[in-house]
């Protein structure tokens, strides 16, 4: 079934986003990275409160390959 789409506005894509408008059958990424972040980091907006007493970041991943991406092109 064909989408119909109507105005946008793109501010900012980052080099590793991707822009799907219409149709598609599926969406391959290119690269992967992974992020450790403690509590709080990623947070944005206007007059936030953060209460954080204790925090630890768990970086150990006993997965090899999280999210493979040998085949896409």
């Amino acid at each position: 079934m064909p989408a119909i789409v109507g105005a946008f506005k793109i501010n900012a894509v980052g080099t590793s986003g991707v822009v799907h408008i219409g149709d598609c059958i599926t969406i391959s990424p290119q690269s992967q990275v992974k992020t450790f972040a403690g509590a709080g980091s990623f947070i944005t907006g206007d007059n936030l409160t953060l209460t954080n007493y204790k925090n630890t970041t768990n970086v150990y991943d006993k997965d090899m390959v999280d999210q493979p991406i040998a085949g896409n092109a």
